[in-house]
């Protein structure tokens, strides 16, 4: 196989996002230098080692400290970044990285090979705890034949590689020994270094005028952490905010109306699912799972928690994915059916009491749980709804998964390998639903050695089919995303990632 065939097969599979900016009132205004950004987060960070945080909220911020040894543009396509070039083998088992001259870390080193192999290695190494150590499980070696090259020799053909390093959580390259500090104090190599962190409350990052592409205009940014939506809004009009991510989804034609406001939309932001914990007994039986699935009118639950805004949708594959299952409907709300799969299953109505956890940092998730829980009644269901904070969730559910059912939002998922291997293989960084398939795993498995672009869609396509007849998560809709500034904020055309989730401030500005 040509170097050329390879790479594309690492990378058709995903397609283009497609996220196309809405309605917007920007102004045509020219770069200046000074300020600091005050940022209305709609998200509370955690852990901000960024090999080890599972997070988008955190990442929004780890992206504009850390950078990658590649990442992708606008058309989704791999390119270099501290990475000048590389090289794939005709045999796709061996990746060359010619290192960018001349970087500068945060903390006044050099990158060279050193540090990329170290990063690697502390990516793969179970210790780590890092969430996409899963990346490199065919990585066989990686050598360095000088300070600026490193080469990574794999024990088989792995086609998402690429574009996997391509994610900022499997790619990012960190000072040598850098590790033990990084939860706390990130050092990167990004546009700006990081200052301190008022955990619930803010984060402060300044300008790095070391940057290898050259120094951002503002002096620092401060997110302020808000996960209140209305709150988030009235900081921005009174001036109190210069920029928010995640305008109240029922004030967004309001917003997007107000000539005094600078607004983008897009699609989508993400995908939210309905999630069993697979461990316990009761969901390992496909009929308790698929009876919660009956229980939702997917559509009304998209209007009564998002106000409209967002799809529905069968699959977590984005809509311009080349591997997304069309054939897949959503089924259809049967509250009968549902509670006739109950009783089939040893269940007849007011015998089944759940436990639904979800977490105040998604507000729409509160909405959605009271939404479910009012289904789950006239399916003869009794649903206890705890809420939980972001820290608190992520504690319980996330790290000792310790819940019966809950629900969550994915962002930055624009590749099939970490969306199906990732969120449904049994030992993926994301399978916090204790999934066990046989069947999904020898499909995700044979997926990341098949190079041939067709056949390794195809397979996805099964994927998706399988977790839709198991019922394994109940996937509900794409959220739309949004982002609004007050006039004096410039370059907003370059804040919204390719992935459509993360936001960069490189090429912001403020005028006076």
């Amino acid at each position: 196989m040509k170097r050329r065939e390879f790479l594309a097969s690492s990378i058709i599979a995903t397609g283009a996002l497609g996220f196309g900016f809405g309605p917007s009132a920007l102004r045509a205004q020219e770069p200046v230098t000074g300020g600091t950004l005050i940022w209305g987060h709609s998200e509370t960070t955690q852990n901000l080692d960024m090999h080890q945080t599972g997070t988008a909220s955190t990442a929004r911020v780890l992206q504009n400290i850390h950078d990658g040894i590649v990442t992708i543009n606008s058309n989704m396509e791999v390119v270099p970044q501290l990475a000048e070039s590389f090289e794939v083998s005709d045999d796709g088992l061996t990746y060359t990285f010619r290192l960018r001259p001349g970087v500068m870390f945060h903390d006044g080193s050099t990158m060279s090979a050193e540090d990329v192999v170290y990063s690697f290695e502390r990516l793969r190494n179970p210790e780590t705890g890092a969430v996409n150590f899963e990346v490199f499980n065919d990585v066989d070696a990686i050598e360095t034949p000088d300070d600026m090259t490193v080469v990574i020799r794999m024990s088989r053909a792995n086609a998402p590689f690429l574009a996997r390093l391509a994610e900022n959580g499997a790619g990012v390259v960190m000072p040598a020994g850098s590790g033990d500090i990084q939860g706390e104090t990130p050092i990167g190599a990004g546009p700006f270094r990081f200052i301190r962190r008022e955990f619930g409350n803010e984060v402060e990052l300044a300008r790095f005028d070391d940057y290898w592409d050259g120094p951002a205009y503002l002096d620092g940014i401060l997110a302020r952490e808000i996960t209140e939506p209305t709150v988030r809004l009235t900081g921005l009009r009174t001036g109190e905010l210069h920029f928010i991510n995640d305008i109240p989804a029922e004030r967004i034609s309001e917003v997007e109306a107000d000539p005094e406001l600078q607004v983008r939309t897009w699609a989508p932001l993400n995908f939210d699912f309905l999630n069993f914990n697979h461990s316990l007994e009761l969901f390992q039986d496909r009929r308790v799972r698929q009876a919660f699935d009956l229980m939702i009118d997917k559509e009304m639950l998209l209007q009564g928690a998002l106000w409209g805004q967002g799809q529905t949708t069968p699959t977590p594959s984005f809509p311009n994915d080349a591997s997304r299952n069309g054939d897949l409907v959503q089924r259809a709300q049967d509250i009968a059916a549902a509670r006739a799969l109950l009783e089939e299953a040893g269940y007849p109505p007011g015998s089944l009491s759940v436990v639904f956890k979800v977490t105040t940092n998604y507000p729409y998730h509160v909405d959605s749980a009271q939404i479910i829980a009012e289904w789950a009644r006239e399916a003869g269901v009794n649903m206890t709804i705890e809420q939980l904070t972001w820290a608190d969730w992520l504690s319980q559910v996330w790290v000792d998964r310790d819940f019966e059912m809950t629900m969550m939002n994915f962002f930055t998922i624009w590749e099939p390998d970490r969306l199906y291997y990732s969120l449904y293989h049994t030992t993926g960084g994301f399978n916090y639903r204790n999934i066990s398939d046989p069947l999904i795993d020898e499909l995700a498995e044979a997926a990341r050695g098949e190079t041939d672009p067709q056949a390794r869609i195809d397979i996805y396509k099964r994927i998706q089919q399988h977790i839709f007849d198991e019922s394994l998560d109940v996937v509900l809709w794409y959220r739309n995303g949004s982002i609004a500034a007050l006039p004096s904020v410039g370059g907003l055309d370059g804040v919204v990632h390719p992935n459509g989730s993360n936001l960069t401030f490189h090429k912001v500005w403020l005028n006076a």
